[in-house]
């Protein structure tokens, strides 16, 4: 993992739907980053799926030495729900995120070995499903071309990592995107070589925990 990667979080709330004996488990993730957005989003989906037979939560705040970690059963034979749901999420290398695995009881008890099976394959499931992101730090630049290095610029900052975030047409285009700060140097190089010298990226900002996607 890049050095400057702090850690892996969802990028995005996912959801997936598995059966279990006719049984229907829906697990929705998302990130959240403290207490108080864990218990609003547990609340959220308990909200929408009002009608279901459990509400199963789980989270992790934090990542590394500092971490928040709760799960509840809500209803379901204590340990059979909650704790396999979070020793999944904690497997996972994930920080600051959050699962409510809903479930709907389909007419034959699974015992305790099978519920504990069914939640964690559940959290399993939206594991394989959620896109990644991470907390790294980033420069947001400025770069003013000629429309003839236009798609070329483009494409020299997606090679390196870049993301564009806004692009100002008048007699030159100005095009304003966000870097990792380890892929920053290389990518100013490859500016420089794109454009014969001409061409240099300006820092406006600099964050130091900007969520950027990752593959």
């Amino acid at each position: 993992m890049n050095a400057e990667i702090k850690c892996l979080i969802p990028a995005r709330e996912a959801r997936v739907e598995i059966r279990v004996v006719n049984s229907r488990f829906i697990t929705t993730a998302a990130p959240v980053f403290n207490v108080d957005e864990a218990k609003a989003f547990v609340e959220r989906i308990k909200a929408e799926f009002a009608d279901a037979t459990h509400n199963v939560s789980a989270f992790v705040i934090g990542h590394g030495a500092t971490v928040t970690a709760h799960c509840t059963d809500d209803g379901e034979p204590a340990g059979t729900a909650g704790r396999p749901a979070l020793a999944v999420l904690q497997g996972s290398g994930l920080g600051d995120v959050a699962v409510v695995v809903t479930r709907y009881f389909g007419g034959t008890k699974l015992g305790t070995g099978g519920l504990v099976r069914a939640y964690g394959d559940a959290v399993r499931e939206v594991l394989a499903v959620l896109p990644r992101a991470a907390k790294m730090p980033t420069h947001t630049v400025s770069i003013v071309a000629p429309y003839s290095l236009f798609e070329r610029l483009r494409l020299s900052i997606a090679a390196h990592g870049g993301q564009i975030e806004k692009e100002d047409f008048a007699a030159e285009v100005t095009v304003h995107a966000r870097f990792p700060v380890s892929r920053f140097d290389a990518f100013q190089t490859a500016l420089q070589e794109l454009s014969g010298g001409n061409l240099t990226a300006t820092i406006t900002a600099t964050d130091e925990a900007t969520i950027m996607p990752v593959s």
